[in-house]
């Protein structure tokens, strides 16, 4: 599994020009999913997204997670994490799940953060959708489990 982490004052996704979800300060997670991954990746790659210390404290050091400020996440899933760019110049995607798996583990993993005590709202799996957000900082961060 692959996300990309990025800190914000708010985000939001629509599909077809209507806001389906829409979160204040917290994290935008974009997810992929890949051949291999498994729940337990996933229950990994849960606790340390809630956990990351990667929000300000009073003396401007990054010593508070999403869960310590009261954040929310939106969840995204996003295929091209696994896009393979090192031959011609059309990325190939052959490294990430079949569809069936790729959602039952985005779902899954959205309702792990749930359980761990962030408020997480989603994206439409494989719809266009249409992301907007103002960062935080900016920060950006990549976490993987293989």
């Amino acid at each position: 599994m692959r996300l990309l982490i990025q800190r914000v004052n708010r985000a939001s996704v629509s599909v077809e020009g209507t806001l389906i979800s829409k979160t204040g300060k917290g994290l935008l997670v974009f997810l992929g999913v890949g051949h291999n991954d498994t729940e337990a990746q996933a229950d990994y790659l849960a606790r340390k997204t809630v956990n990351l210390r990667i929000f300000g404290d009073d003396e401007g050091k990054m010593n508070l997670s999403v869960k310590d400020i009261g954040g929310e996440i939106l969840l995204i899933s996003q295929f091209t994490l696994y896009a393979d760019t090192k031959k011609g110049n059309r990325p190939c995607f052959s490294d990430s799940a079949p569809p069936e798996k790729a959602k039952a583990l985005y779902e899954y993993f959205g309702k792990s953060l749930n359980e761990l005590g962030v408020p997480t709202k989603l994206g439409k799996f494989g719809a266009l959708m249409e992301i907007d957000l103002l960062n935080f900082g900016p920060a950006t961060f990549f976490l993987e489990r293989e």
